[in-house]
C-alpha cells in the first residue's frame, strides 16, 4: 500500500532535490566562470568531485585536478576541447563523451590552435575515443590511463589516442586498452610513440600515410595484432615487444626504407612478421618465437636486408612463393634458425652449409593447399627425394648462406629519459621529407 507524503515531509525533499540540482549546475557554472576568467598563463586546479563538462579551453593555461577531480562529459561530444596553444591538462578524470562516430567525440580533443598541448597524468575513461590530436603540433599525451567503450562491432569504436597532421607530437608511457586502435596516426610526421602498454584492441600500433616517426619501446600483448605499418616511409621501430598478439605481432604493407632493431615477438598467433610489398627496410637483432609462421614474405618486396635475426620454435620459419633467390645475409653474417640442424667445422659460429627454410614440397602446398592430403604419399616422399639428391631442383625462395649456430644476444631495451634518442634519426632524412 502506497501512503502520500504529507506536505510537512514533501517539502524538505524538494528541497533538498533543487539544492543537489543547483549544486550540480552551480559546479558547472563555476568551471566556466573560472574559465572565462582566468588570463593567459594562469593555473587553475580543480577540487575533487564531479565537475560538468563539455568545456572549451581556448586560452594558454594549466588546468590541474586534484585527487578524485573529475570533469564529466554530457553524452553528447567532446568532454573537454583544447582550442588554443600551450595548454596543460594534469592529474584529471576525464570521462563521458558522445558516442556517435562521425562527430569523433573525445575525452580531450586538441584543434590545430592547440599546438604544445601537454595531456599527462591523466585517467580518460569511458570515451569513444581518448585523445584527439586532429592538427596541433609537437602536442605531448604522458602517462595516461586511456580505457575507451567497447561497441559491440569492432569498427564502430574509436582509438586510445588517434593523430591526425599533428607533426612532432608525441605519446609516452601511456597505458592504453579497450576500443579500436591503441595508437592511430594518418597523414602526419615525426612523431615518436614510446614506451606504451596496449591491451584488448585491434592493432597496439597502426600508421596510415605517416612518415620520419620513431615506435620505441611499446608492450603489445593479447591484441588482434601488434604494430601494423601501412603506406608510411622512414619509420624506426626499436624495442618493441608484441606477446601473444592473435594475428600479427608486426606488419609491413607498402612500407619502405624502415628500420626495424631489436623488436621480440613472442608465442604469437598466425605470423610474427608479415611484410608486403614493402621495399628497402632493414630487419636486424630481432626476436621472432613460437608462432605459426615466423615471417611470411610475399608481393615483389624486394632489396630488404635481413640479418642477425632469431627464428625460434615457429612451426614454419618462413613462407615464401617465388621463383627466385631471395638472400637473408649481409657481411658474411646471417640469422639464426632453431631448426637447422647444422655442423660448425671451424668454430667461426656460422653453419657449414647454407640453410634453405622451404623446399619443394612447402611450395606445392602453398600453391594447392588441398595437396596436404597427400603429405604422407609416395609422391610427397619422391619430391624430398629428388631435393636432397639433386640439388639442382631446388626451387627459389629464401636462403641464408651463413646461417649462426647460435643466437644473437638481444638489444636492451631502450629507455631514454629524453626525446634526444627519439629525434636523432628523424634528422637523417631532412632532405627526404614530404
Amino acid at each position: 500500500m502506497v501512503r502520500a507524503l504529507s506536505s510537512a515531509r514533501l517539502v524538505p525533499l524538494v528541497a533538498s532535490l533543487w539544492l543537489v540540482a543547483g549544486a550540480g549546475s552551480a559546479m558547472a557554472e563555476t568551471l566556466s566562470k573560472r574559465l572565462d576568467l582566468a588570463t593567459p598563463g594562469s593555473l587553475i586546479t580543480l577540487s575533487k568531485g564531479i565537475h560538468a563538462g563539455p568545456i572549451t579551453i581556448d586560452k594558454p593555461l594549466t588546468l590541474v585536478g586534484e585527487d578524485g577531480a573529475v570533469i564529466e562529459g554530457d553524452g553528447q561530444g567532446n568532454v573537454i576541447t583544447i582550442d588554443a596553444p600551450d595548454v596543460t591538462l594534469r592529474g584529471l578524470i576525464i570521462r563521458g563523451s558522445g558516442r556517435t562516430l562521425e562527430r569523433e567525440p573525445s575525452g580531450v580533443f586538441v584543434t590545430s590552435e592547440g599546438d604544445r598541448a601537454v595531456i599527462e597524468d591523466n585517467r580518460i575513461l569511458d570515451n569513444l575515443f581518448g585523445v584527439y590530436l586532429k592538427g596541433p603540433e609537437d602536442a605531448l599525451v604522458r602517462n595516461n590511463e586511456i580505457a575507451n567503450t567497447n561497441a559491440p562491432r569492432v569498427p564502430e569504436r574509436g582509438n586510445g589516442v588517434h593523430l591526425w597532421n599533428t607533426p612532432g607530437s608525441r605519446v609516452i608511457g601511456n597505458d592504453i586498452r579497450g576500443g579500436r586502435d591503441g595508437i592511430f596516426t594518418t597523414t602526419s610526421k615525426h612523431n615518436a610513440f614510446i614506451g606504451n602498454r596496449f591491451r584488448d584492441l585491434r592493432y597496439a600500433v597502426h600508421y596510415m600515410y605517416t612518415n620520419d616517426a620513431v615506435i620505441q619501446d611499446n608492450d603489445s600483448q593479447g591484441n588482434h595484432a601488434g604494430y601494423v605499418i601501412m603506406f608510411s616511409n622512414r619509420i624506426e621501430a626499436r624495442g618493441n615487444l608484441s606477446r601473444n598478439d592473435r594475428d600479427h605481432g608486426f606488419l609491413f604493407n607498402y612500407a619502405n626504407d624502415a628500420q626495424v632493431i631489436g623488436n621480440r615477438v613472442l608465442d604469437g598467433g598466425e605470423k610474427c612478421i608479415f611484410i608486403y610489398n614493402a621495399h628497402r627496410d632493414r630487419f636486424t637483432e630481432n626476436h621472432f618465437e613460437g608462432c605459426a609462421i615466423g615471417i611470411h614474405f610475399t608481393a615483389g618486396s624486394e632489396h630488404n636486408t635481413v640479418t642477425r635475426n632469431a627464428f625460434v620454435r615457429n612451426r614454419t620459419q618462413v613462407k615464401y612463393v617465388g621463383t627466385r633467390d631471395v638472400v637473408w645475409a649481409e657481411n658474411g653474417v646471417g640469422n639464426y634458425w632453431s631448426d637447422n640442424l647444422a655442423f660448425d667445422l671451424n668454430g667461426d659460429g656460422i653453419g657449414d652449409r647454407p640453410y634453405r627454410p622451404n623446399g619443394l614440397v612447402d611450395q606445392v602446398l602453398w600453391r594447392a593447399p588441398a595437396a596436404k592430403l597427400l603429405l604422407s604419399s609416395p609422391a610427397m616422399r619422391i619430391l624430398e627425394w629428388a631435393q636432397s639428391a639433386f640439388p639442382a631442383v631446388l626451387p627459389g625462395g629464401v636462403v641464408d648462406p651463413a646461417p649462426l649456430m647460435d643466437p644473437p644476444p638481444e638489444t636492451e631495451p631502450l629507455t631514454p629519459n629524453t626525446m634526444t634518442r627519439a629525434k636523432a634519426p628523424l634528422a637523417q632524412h631532412a632532405e627526404d621529407r614530404p
